[in-house]
């Protein structure tokens, strides 16, 4: 069973994006393409530091299905 969870976008380091869930205690990143982030939730990669979105959390713990909130 896979679930959605609210994330930030910290920053972009090169083609990537850092990723944390959104949640005071959350301080551990990880970085998603950039590319395959703004082209699921419909904004240009400029727009991404700072943004909101919700995700679903894989199996592995692999966010996908990206959403602006």
């Amino acid at each position: 069973m896979s679930e959605r969870v609210n994330v930030r976008v910290l920053l972009l380091f090169g083609d990537q994006a850092e990723v944390v869930a959104d949640a005071p205690d959350a301080d551990v990143p990880a970085r998603y393409s950039a590319a395959e982030v703004a082209a699921a939730a419909g904004v240009a990669v400029s727009e991404l530091p700072g943004m909101r979105l919700s995700a679903v959390v894989g199996a592995d713990g692999h966010l996908t299905g990206w959403r602006q909130r």
